[in-house]
């Protein structure tokens, strides 16, 4: 048996008027992802408790099987570990994005979708002017990066408030600075980027070419390295995850999970669908597990993209879901495929929330015929299968029989 997760991150949302009271997920073309809530098995889930941040690793910790409540410390580490930095006991780990600010608002939390070799040009130069023995920069992807601190410099993240950048666009962002533990020491660096990347060369031809400048850095998702048992000692099977985003990475390479590096992936529309899924099928071959995440549902949900978010779940359809599918009947193997958003980011408010979401999980040697007649919000609302906690969804996807 082979099992397959396929994560839509942020798919689902609410009703909307300019699309007549419907979803995204009811007006896009998704003739895969009907097919398998058509003949799978079909609920809602919370893969964030309450009293937890809804974030895509709280949300993406309860899809992997494990409890957050019980093991989540924050993000900055997870990403960490997808970089290959060392936190040591007493390390705090940031995540670091490049924002575009504009009289004093979030005007971009992705600076304009800044390129990978502009950005690790900036975060050099901003670990050569602010980094010390205890400070450090390390670039990433993109707009998002990780700031350490290490040594125990920061004593603990106990009351450290930080907001997501995705979180306030367009807001004034003297409002939703760092609160709390080292909290001057935290606005200290990001005001001082400011002045730093006011000159930087990177930002002057980013302006000439019209595109948004990085002149700021973000911190935010503070924590030390969770203690997590690996994930084949856990569940007693292989597994290998597929993503464009560090944390996520991050989170499988701390599980022990065979990191699948796919060309052309990016974490946005442009991203390599397809390439996803055919590594997806030929990791298969020697792992038990694949997860397959993918980003630009989330990515548009938060800029507010409607027409983004509606081609980026058609995408997702048709490019990973039916790839998957295909190559997995083929196979002449029987398998089992989970499909769900890790949480919601409705268009309407351009950011997660902490709402059930709906999933489908399918198997090959048990087609079924029920009431639901495609993946959407309003189809899901006909079944009363309800997954209280997102993790033990694993146990159900991995059970010898599954039962909800």
């Amino acid at each position: 048996m082979k099992y397959v997760i396929l994560i839509g991150d942020g798919m689902s949302d609410l009703p909307l008027k300019e699309l007549g009271g419907k979803t995204p997920l009811e007006v896009a073309k998704t003739p895969t992802l009907d097919y398998l809530a058509k003949h799978g098995t079909c609920g809602w889930t919370s893969n964030v408790p309450k009293g937890l941040t809804p974030g895509s690793d709280v949300a993406a910790m309860s899809i992997f099987g494990y409890d957050p409540q019980k093991y989540y410390t924050g993000r900055g580490p997870l990403e960490a570990a997808s970089l290959g930095v060392k936190i040591k006991k007493g390390d705090i780990a940031f995540r670091c994005n490049l924002v575009t600010i504009k009289d004093g608002k979030m005007a971009d939390f992705t600076a304009g979708h800044i390129d990978t070799p502009e950005a690790k040009i900036i975060i050099k130069s901003l670990d050569k002017r602010l980094g010390s023995n205890v400070i450090r920069f390390y670039p990433g992807l993109s707009y998002r990066h990780l700031m350490l601190i290490r040594d125990r410099t920061l004593k603990s993240v106990e009351g450290l408030k930080c907001f997501p950048p995705h979180d306030i666009t367009q807001k004034l962002i003297e409002n939703y600075l760092p609160s709390g533990t080292a909290d001057k020491l935290l606005k200290y660096l990001m005001k001082e980027s400011i002045m730093i990347l006011l000159e930087h060369p990177v930002n002057f031809e980013r302006i000439k070419k019209g595109q948004k400048p990085a002149n700021m850095i973000w911190l935010w998702g503070a924590g030390e390295l969770p203690n997590l048992k690996p994930f084949k000692k856990q569940y007693g099977k292989s597994a290998a995850v597929i993503t464009a985003v560090h944390l996520i990475k991050g989170l499988g390479k701390i599980l022990g999970m065979e990191n699948i590096k796919v060309p052309g992936v990016t974490g946005y529309l442009d991203t390599n669908y397809i390439g996803k899924a055919t590594y997806a099928l030929r990791a298969l071959k020697k792992n038990d597990l694949a997860i397959v995440h993918v980003e630009s549902p989330d990515e548009t949900g938060h800029m507010g993209d409607l027409k983004g978010k509606i081609k980026a779940i058609e995408d997702f359809d048709s490019k990973v879901v039916k790839t998957v599918l295909d190559g997995l009947q083929k196979s002449g193997e029987d398998f089992r495929i989970l499909v769900l958003p890790d949480h919601p980011t409705p268009i309407a408010k351009m950011t997660h929330t902490s709402d059930p979401v709906p999933f489908a999980l399918f198997e090959s040697k048990n087609v079924k015929s029920g009431k639901i007649n495609g993946f959407s919000e309003k189809e899901f609302k006909k079944t009363k299968t309800y997954v209280k906690a997102g993790y033990k969804l694993m146990s159900c996807l991995l059970a010898k029989k599954i039962s909800l």
